[in-house]
């Protein structure tokens, strides 16, 4: 997807993509749309061609990233440190400062796209790690639940919760939740 107010601007933009072997399967000029556009459209790489990025501008790439990231170019003129910042930090995964020319977009896009892919790795194992420390969370508090109720040690709460998930095969995190909601249905 080609995000470009300026039209006289983006066709050559457009040819030189094609060039490049990318298909634009779609061509917008008002930012307001990007958001509703790409939810419709879902393309694998949205590319920006902006003088330089407004606070509204970012504040569109950063909403339609938000759900569904992907990889977005960002080519400017505006080489300021702050606008670069801030719009890595709103979801651009390559912000290009200067014209474009045919052997630099392929670099570019390689670029752009493996930044991405490390990020949304990055971003996975940030999410796992996060979901185990929820679920160790849980674990811990049904363990000193049960420790209470049942006048037990902590191995032996432990144990509990194990023998419980195994016998009802289900995750030992699930049988913890349900611990934890029983504990505060009954309080």
């Amino acid at each position: 997807m080609l995000v470009d107010e300026n039209q006289e601007r983006a066709i050559p933009l457009k040819q030189v993509l094609r060039e490049a072997g990318y298909q634009v399967i779609a061509y917008i000029s008002d930012m307001a749309d990007l958001n509703k556009e790409v939810a419709k459209l879902n393309p694998d790489v949205i590319i920006i061609d902006i003088d330089s990025p407004s606070r509204d501008t970012l504040e569109h790439i950063s909403l339609a990233g938000r759900d569904d990231p992907r990889p977005i170019v960002m080519f400017t003129h505006d080489g300021d440190t702050e606008k670069i910042r801030s719009a890595t930090r709103a979801g651009v995964s390559a912000y290009v400062v200067g014209g474009i020319s045919n052997e630099r977009l392929k670099p570019i896009m390689d670029a752009a796209l493996a930044r991405f892919d490390e990020y949304r790795a990055l971003r996975l194992q940030l999410d796992t790690a996060n979901n185990k420390l929820a679920e160790r969370k849980v674990i811990e508090r049904a363990k000193g639940i049960l420790m209470q109720r049942r006048n037990i040690n902590e191995d032996q709460a432990y144990q509990a919760l194990r023998k419980l998930a195994m016998d009802r095969n289900e995750h030992l995190g699930a049988v913890a939740r349900q611990v934890v909601e029983a504990a505060q249905l009954l309080s």
